[in-house]
């Protein structure tokens, strides 16, 4: 039972930092408008978080595996506040608050892609861009990217999630 938790921590950890660097590929910002902010950034790393855990979630261990993904995210997450400078006590609300969007967004990107009544190009803009209005190319390029890293993410065995 051990090793298996600690394989799975694993495979979570790594995939989450796959995950990350997928967030931060210039063409995010660049080409789709996400800004190059720190909510930017955030929005970009929440959006290919919940594909990724959606797509954990559809192996036989996939709850296991996407809350493991989830603690690495919010361990490296709460790291990165403090690098940042956040106090102690504004730490744990800052995470709160951004497990709460994690989780918002999530569901509505979860149902968008599974045809619900809300475009995922609507859901992007509402959701991928710090607050901001973007143009309806960027969200276009945007909408493009998200369903081809879906699909891509499906068509993926576990095994090479991470090569």
């Amino acid at each position: 039972m051990f090793h298996r938790k600690s394989a799975e921590n694993k495979f979570a950890a790594a995939f989450y930092l796959w995950t990350a660097e997928q967030a931060r590929l210039p063409e995010l910002f660049d080409t789709c408008g996400i800004p190059d902010t720190l909510d930017g950034r955030f929005d970009a790393l929440a959006l290919h978080a919940a594909l990724a855990i959606d797509r954990l979630r559809r192996e036989p261990d996939g709850g296991r595996l996407a809350q493991a993904f989830f603690d690495a995210m919010f361990r490296h997450l709460e790291v990165t506040l403090r690098e940042l400078g956040a106090q102690d006590l504004g730490v744990g609300r800052r995470i709160k608050t951004m497990a709460e969007g994690l989780h918002g967004r999530a569901l509505a990107y979860r149902e968008a892609l599974a045809g619900g009544p809300v475009p995922l190009s609507e859901v992007l803009r509402r959701n991928a861009y710090g607050g901001r209005s973007p143009d309806a190319a960027a969200v276009s390029r945007l909408e493009a990217h998200v369903s081809q890293y879906a699909r891509r993410l499906a068509d993926t065995p576990r095994n090479d999630l991470i090569k």
